[in-house]
């Protein structure tokens, strides 16, 4: 695999050791077991897989790439470059400037833009109406275009099945800055919509085997849907893509009900002429990171630390699976561990960070779960694990 320059500051000491002394023990990475980091008083267990993925370095590269090449011109970035505080933080403090919040508001207006500006796509990608807008103003927006190339992967399962004439539906959060770039690279020659979760897929399902009327999935999906959308005619043939950071499980979970009800729909003989197989679209970094998440919880532990950006969707689904077993605290870095009696931490049902206090058990020896997101860089973790080490 490719390596990338990027910035010695989000490289690690202790995180980048345990990760070498893996690669040579496992070097094709099967083996999920988490590695075990002892202190005496504490003991960090952590996850085989997590931290920055090829899309992320790539990414970064570009963007510090993009600031090394362009001393003297303004550069902006469509949105965030990732969903990490501190690598966006950093990208600021080279003067680069963001056009759009992560819900796609402006924060700053088109029309300030120049043909001498440069423009960084994000990895997340960008909508093609957006490239459209900066090709018009006289900017490439491919010149320095960080998107994934799992996103990538996913763009162009999409055109495959616009030109089979499949509908893509898209399992993914309609707000995403990836799924709104995915809806409308889909919705340039296919029929699309967007579903959130195995609970709307079980709702078009229902819709899909006349057990809900049509007119309701006009409701149900609103805002969800491209235009023209037309359920007798669009909902007849099928596939499945996602946005990358989902839950793989559950897209695959998701797939598979959707290929049951067409199944029972139109009979085994033409299922492969109504529903597409589109498995390969699943991001192995994604992946990866989900199922050493998931061996975390083989063991004994008697807290989980996850960090990462609040609003980072593949950082909040680990969050998710620990929570499971552990009480889990989600922290943006090492700032977040205030004392070892008090830490602050994101909390994901409530959309609010907490205050919590006397979070460590009294014991002679205590067993932390941890592992960070795809866009937090090892550096931090290993900030983490140094703070929380301080306390003992």
């Amino acid at each position: 695999m490719k390596a990338f320059q990027i910035p010695d500051k989000y490289r690690s000491s202790v995180i980048s050791k345990i990760k070498t002394d893996r690669k040579t023990e496992d070097p094709h990475g099967k083996d999920y077991s988490p590695s075990v980091l002892d202190f005496g008083r504490v003991r960090f267990h952590i996850a085989r897989h997590f931290g920055f993925c090829f899309g992320v370095e790539n990414a970064i590269e570009i963007a510090y790439k993009a600031i090394n090449e362009n001393p003297k011109k303004r550069i902006f970035l469509l949105s965030e470059m990732i969903h990490n505080p501190t690598v966006n933080r950093e990208l600021s403090l080279h003067g680069v400037k963001f056009i759009q919040d992560t819900d796609g508001n402006n924060l700053i207006d088109w029309a300030e833009l120049t043909s001498d500006d440069v423009v960084i796509i994000p990895a997340f990608g960008t909508t093609i109406e957006i490239e459209n807008l900066l090709n018009g103003v006289g900017i490439n927006p491919y010149h320095y275009n960080t998107t994934c190339p799992f996103v990538e992967k996913v763009w162009n399962k999409s055109e495959e099945l616009g030109n089979n004439g499949f509908t893509v539906i898209i399992h993914g959060k309609v707000n995403h800055e990836e799924t709104r770039a995915t809806f409308s690279h889909s919705t340039s020659n296919a029929a699309s919509m967007v579903i959130r979760d195995l609970n709307e897929a079980k709702m078009l399902s229902q819709i899909i085997l006349g057990e809900v009327p049509t007119a309701d999935f006009y409701t149900l999906f609103e805002g969800k849907y491209s235009n023209g959308f037309i359920v007798e005619k669009d909902l007849q043939k099928i596939g499945v893509v996602n946005q990358t950071t989902m839950l793989a499980s559950e897209t695959e979970d998701i797939s598979a009900l959707l290929k049951k009800t067409i199944l029972q729909k139109h009979g085994g003989d033409n299922l492969t002429n109504h529903f597409a197989n589109t498995r390969d679209t699943l991001c192995y970094a994604t992946n990866n990171n989900q199922s050493a998440a998931l061996k975390l919880m083989n063991i004994k532990a008697d807290l989980a630390i996850v960090v990462g950006g609040y609003n980072s969707s593949n950082t909040s689904h680990i969050v998710e699976l620990l929570e499971d077993k552990f009480q889990t605290y989600f922290i943006s870095d090492e700032t977040k561990l205030i004392s070892n009696e008090s830490i602050s931490h994101f909390n994901l049902s409530k959309n609010r960070e907490d205050l919590t206090e006397n979070y460590l058990p009294i014991k002679d020896v205590i067993d932390i779960a941890i592992t960070s997101g795809a866009s937090c860089p090892d550096s931090t973790v290993d900030n983490v694990i140094k703070k929380m080490v301080s306390f003992f």
